[in-house]
């Protein structure tokens, strides 16, 4: 699986990263959201370059100009709660894409790791580019529990999973175990996880900062 980390640029996506990460501009929740939205644009401008595209004739009100446009159906899909502002942005981009919801979260108090997940709401994903965003990837098994819910649901002609910030535990996990055709796209790649399975240095809890603590 090709793994692309847009943060090894000098881009003005490292501003927004930025001031996410930093605690005094994270008490202005809707500062937070802007910026993981912000990205989220940034992220889906950058991925459209993957995308197949077509010569098409375009007509306008004084003649006619032969263009290349995106022949792909994009689908989104996004882990709630905290993919929520990060989608907002992607749809920013792709603005007739079918959109999904699914819900998974860590099972807290459990000896080891353990992701519950349940809620699935997304569209027929059969022969689609489908975007997949969960904003932070730690361990990478919620991903993981996710692609295997969304068996069922046809299977995309390319999967791009999309994250803010990645621990390289979660890039390797992937990486081992995805199997279809799937690229990994973030901001950073920080440095390591903690022993509550929390991206080191990272920005703490994105849901938790978006809307408020659980």
């Amino acid at each position: 699986m090709k793994v692309r980390n847009l943060g090894e640029s000098p881009t003005i996506a490292n501003r927004f990263l930025a001031l996410l990460r930093d605690p005094a501009t994270q008490k202005d929740r809707f500062l937070f959201r802007r910026n993981l939205a912000r990205l989220g644009q940034i992220m889906a401008y950058e991925i459209s370059k993957e995308l197949v595209y077509r010569e098409k004739e375009v007509l306008t009100p004084l003649g006619k100009k032969r263009m290349s446009l995106p022949e792909d159906n994009v689908v989104l899909l996004t882990v709630l709660r905290a993919g929520v502002p990060f989608l907002e942005g992607f749809q920013q981009v792709f603005d007739q894409a079918d959109t999904g919801f699914v819900g998974a979260f860590r099972v807290e108090g459990a000896a080891e790791l353990k992701i519950q997940a349940g809620y699935v709401a997304v569209p027929q994903l059969a022969g689609k580019h489908v975007i997949l965003l969960d904003t932070m990837l730690a361990t990478g098994k919620s991903l993981a529990e996710v692609l295997r819910l969304l068996e069922g649901h046809g299977k995309p002609a390319h999967l791009y999973l999309a994250s803010v910030i990645a621990a390289p535990e979660g890039v390797r996990y992937l990486t081992e175990t995805v199997k279809q055709p799937a690229s990994l796209w973030t901001f950073a790649i920080d440095d390591r996880l903690n022993n509550e399975y929390y991206i080191l240095p990272g920005l703490g809890d994105a849901g938790d900062l978006s809307y408020g603590e659980k």
